[in-house]
């Protein structure tokens, strides 16, 4: 699963190598709402270069179900915003025994490989309830991890009220919504969606809302960017909070594997 995610990294590169960024003015910002605005202002992005690519490194803790015990895991990412494409790979440890995934959005379609030892698969899941909810996290990446991307035309802003705005993000054929909240300093709070599905196997989805509440805020390299955040399932009975991610590296605009 290295080697997949290292080659499907590579040739995301290479595809948008000849890309150039520009540089994010004012006049960029007009069809925004003033809340998202204020956000793109406190995350540092005006001025500075449009956002082709982000490439991420995440330590924490994750579980399948709310018995289980806490695993620890380091995870690497890349995504790309021409053609979105999200590459996720991800090393865990259940048991003292390694668990290693992967996550692979592009071209309108995704898919997520959980193997144990690097032999038994105990995840395989893909359909169309994949491909929904992993635009959904690629959203999420783009309002949490790379804001400059939300000068987007595939993105539909509708506002709620001075601190909350409904976001309608398409790819291709997929749609789904989401509700993000700020505070008054226009920093973002919690990204919440109907439109992203759990599961532990692969085979059985069950829909319930998701939301990534933000917990801080650190500077990088310029740049004021979501560092802590946790993923919630808000199930009829419970909330279940099934990962706790802690940001140790950003980079945007990539143009090698690393």
């Amino acid at each position: 699963m290295k080697k997949i995610y290292k080659n499907e990294v590579t040739a995301a590169l290479k595809r948008t190598s000849f890309l150039n960024p520009g540089i994010i003015l004012e006049s960029d910002l007009q069809h925004l709402p003033s809340i998202v605005k204020k956000y793109l202002y406190y995350s540092g992005a005006v001025g500075k270069e449009r956002v082709l690519n982000v490439r991420i490194k995440f330590e924490g803790r994750i579980r399948s179900k709310p018995e289980d015990s806490w695993m620890t895991f380091i995870s690497e990412q890349y995504n790309f915003f021409y053609k979105p494409t999200r590459i996720f790979f991800i090393k865990a440890y259940k048991m003292g025994i390694p668990a290693k995934g992967i996550h692979l959005y592009k071209d309108e379609k995704a898919i997520m490989v959980i193997k144990l030892a690097g032999l038994f698969k105990v995840v395989d899941a893909k359909g169309i309830e994949m491909d929904q909810g992993e635009t959904v996290t690629f959203f999420n990446d783009m309002c949490c991890m790379a804001p400059a991307t939300l000068i987007d035309k595939n993105i539909q802003w509708e506002t709620i009220d001075s601190l909350s705005v409904k976001a309608r993000y398409t790819n291709g054929n997929l749609t789904i919504c989401a509700t993000l909240l700020f505070n008054e300093e226009g920093r973002l709070l919690n990204f919440i969606s109907n439109d992203r599905y759990e599961t532990s196997d692969g085979k059985i989805f069950k829909n319930y809302p998701w939301s990534t509440p933000i917990k801080e805020y650190k500077d990088y390299r310029g740049f004021r960017i979501a560092s802590s955040a946790s993923t919630i399932y808000h199930r009829p009975d419970n909330d279940f909070c099934y990962g706790e991610f802690t940001m140790q590296e950003i980079e945007y605009n990539c143009k090698e594997l690393k």
